[in-house]
């Protein structure tokens, strides 16, 4: 696999791509991938599921709602950048959530046309059979216990960032989730497709000239997330910048009343729960070619 180094001159992209954030999990880098977001150029970002670690949006921290008050500002049709949301195993469920919040629709799969090519984004989850055959026990272990396990390790989190890519080899995911998505862009005629959930980015090209693309994760030290361009396709590895002053979402921007307090209206995820657990709306799984 090749990676791309960090653009010396800026470079307007179609699209850009990220999976795998994790939000509320203490491995987030949340902060690094809203600076990617900020200082990139492009018409289309699809988040490629999993954004969030699980449902408990307790655990969120303050850098974490400043990523989707970014989100939620892209949404405005004044900016002019499609937000496509595809949803995770992690995250299945949040479509109201989503749209309701950040001003996004989530999609199961999603299409689009670039250049004369199909390209489809899809988590892959759907391709991996031990997710698929054991939704609770990969729940409880794969997501309960491992968001404990980076409480109780060190601060560089080397011990489950370890346990991560031991878990990609010991299920082999990076093999069975590249073979579903090829089999699965054959058969919808696309020429690329794209993929998060196993944490790896990856390359790969079959013998029908069928392209799979994995953009990895956002909770190793070595992020990594996918632009499509005049260039090509590329995988870009995040490497730190020197901070730069710019602009910060607020509360506002969540549809807060002037003069709320920030603890007070993110208290416990209240401002998310509130309608979602009334049970007012329905999951929205409707697929979407866009041109």
């Amino acid at each position: 696999m090749e990676v791309v180094a960090p653009q010396t001159v800026a470079t307007s992209y179609d699209t850009l791509i990220l999976s795998d954030l994790h939000l509320g999990a203490d491995m987030s880098r949340a902060r690094e991938a809203l600076r990617v977001l900020r200082e990139t150029r492009y018409r289309r970002l699809i988040l490629l599921g999993d954004i969030f670690a699980d449902l408990n949006f307790g655990r969120l921290k303050k850098e974490h709602w400043k990523f989707l008050g970014y989100i939620r500002k892209l949404s405005n049709p004044k900016r002019n950048v499609e937000v496509v949301w595809v949803e995770g195993n992690h995250d299945h469920g949040l479509a109201p959530i989503m749209s309701h919040l950040v001003g996004v629709r989530v999609y199961q799969e999603y299409q689009w046309q670039y250049q004369g090519l199909r390209h489809i984004a899809v988590h892959g989850h759907q391709f991996d059979g031990f997710v698929v055959s054991n939704v609770r026990v990969s729940y409880w272990i794969g997501t309960l216990l491992y968001l404990q396990l980076q409480k109780w390790d060190s601060k560089q989190k080397t011990l489950t960032r370890f346990l991560d890519r031991l878990n990609t080899r010991w299920l082999r995911l990076s093999v069975k989730v590249a073979r579903g998505a090829l089999g699965h862009a054959r058969h919808r005629q696309a020429a690329r497709i794209f993929c998060g959930h196993t944490h790896a980015a990856l390359h790969q090209r079959d013998e029908h000239g069928t392209d799979y693309f994995n953009c990895g994760a956002w909770i190793d030290a070595r992020p990594t997330y996918i632009t499509v361009g005049e260039q090509g396709v590329q995988i870009h590895e995040y490497v730190e910048t020197q901070d730069v002053h710019s602009e910060e979402p607020t509360l506002a921007d969540f549809g807060a009343p002037d003069g709320a307090e920030e603890e007070e209206w993110f208290a416990d995820g209240e401002v998310i729960d509130l309608e979602y657990q009334s049970g007012q709306y329905q999951e929205d799984e409707r697929e979407s070619v866009a041109t």
